[in-house]
């Protein structure tokens, strides 16, 4: 590493850049909005650098930050920084902050007990804002009192600090119990949701802008067996002649009282097929209502504490109940943030349209841009449904 030099490289969070010299690396740059804006911080630092292949052990510290912004685990204890030049104070408040182990956070007044200087937490917020070494200086896992995200310089500002404390599994702002709930009565953070979106993605940040507020409301369940019976009766059918359907099944199988599993099953088929029920639909509502009644369907709270895939697995075992199904239920009655219904027309007419594709994607080119939608991409799929209700992209 004689001469300085600088690359350009790729993340999940976009192009960043590493500049070094022969006694380590001198800079750090998050992703800008263009390569030329990247180049210009890094040349800023180290203004004899030229772009050329990074040596082996840069190359190696690009594989970790690689690593760590695609949510795993890394260790930097064995790359070494260039800090000549920078504040004695900021070299101390870098190597407190160096040692914040992925996934938890301080406050800046934390980070200045910890540096024996207890009320400088201004000071310290100062040197976090100049800090050439983001990422593998965390400064993005430095908050402001009562856990509120604070500022952050980098490129994306706010905006790219969520995406990197939630690629971490932080929980951005007040902490809230297990069973505490958003905005909407949804489990997660909706704002944290859309910024996240909006950094890690441009395309996709303008539909958001034009659609406005996420407004997804959960549907009220009462139990697995009625929101599956419920999605069964209305498949291929539109809203109004579903409705009127499942309002007859109703009627039949309990004299309009609440739909039961027993309800179903003693039911004759004839009443069922008099209520409007396909032959298909028919034998599918008996196989949940079965199944139920056999426990081999979780309950609700069973479901709760369950893994998406394995939701999936477990309810497309019923008879006419498939992934896409399933989907909906994740999404519309148990608020699951990460799901995309990779089969569902709308999502991927909406993915036509903001991506401006020629024809409508595969499940594998949808699942290949979404991939850095994660966590959150059952809120851009409803991003997506949005762009067919008008909104122009």
């Amino acid at each position: 590493m004689k001469t300085p030099g600088f690359a350009l490289f790729e993340s999940k969070i976009g192009r960043c850049g590493i500049a070094w010299t022969d006694q380590g690396v001198v800079a750090l740059a998050l992703p800008g909005e263009r390569d030329s804006a990247t180049r210009a911080r890094l040349l800023a630092r180290c203004p004899e650098a030229t772009e050329q292949p990074p040596p082996r052990p840069i190359a190696r510290a690009i594989k970790s930050i690689e690593r760590l912004l695609r949510g795993e685990r890394v260790s930097f204890d064995d790359l070494t920084l260039h800090m000549d030049g920078l504040p004695a104070f900021h070299r101390r408040v870098y190597e407190t902050v160096r040692a914040i182990p992925a996934g938890t956070t301080l406050s800046y007044g934390e980070v200045a007990t910890r540096l024996g200087s207890p009320g400088s937490a201004r000071a310290v917020g100062q040197a976090l804002g100049k800090n050439p070494f983001p990422i593998v200086i965390p400064c993005h896992r430095v908050l402001a009192a009562g856990g509120k995200l604070g500022g952050f310089t980098a490129d994306g500002g706010v905006d790219t600090k969520t995406r990197m404390l939630t690629l971490e599994g932080v929980q951005i702002g007040p902490k809230r119990s297990s069973r505490a709930k958003g905005a909407n009565g949804l489990p997660f953070e909706a704002e944290a949701a859309i910024a996240h979106l909006r950094s890690c993605d441009p395309r996709l940040a303008r539909a958001i802008r034009t659609a406005g507020p996420f407004r997804l409301e959960l549907k009220k369940t009462h139990s697995v067996f009625e929101a599956l019976a419920e999605a069964i009766v209305y498949q291929q059918l539109t809203g109004k002649a579903a409705a009127t359907i499942f309002g007859r099944v109703r009627e039949v199988c309990s004299s309009g009282r609440k739909l039961t599993p027993a309800g179903v099953v003693k039911t004759p088929d004839a009443k069922l097929r008099g209520a409007g029920l396909s032959q298909a639909k028919l034998l599918a509502l008996k196989d949940l209502a079965q199944k139920t009644l056999a426990r081999q369907i979780p309950t609700l709270a069973q479901l709760q504490r369950m893994d998406d895939p394995d939701i999936v697995t477990s309810l497309t075992n019923v008879r006419g109940v498939g992934a896409w199904t399933v989907h909906m239920l994740l999404i519309f009655r148990l608020g699951r943030p990460d799901v995309l219904p990779t089969g569902d027309y709308g999502v991927r007419k909406g993915f036509q349209r903001v991506f401006g594709t020629p024809d409508l994607p595969s499940a594998k080119e949808l699942e290949a841009r979404a991939a850095r939608w994660s966590p959150y991409r059952s809120v851009a799929s409803w991003y997506l449904w949005r762009v067919l209700d008008g909104v122009a992209v």
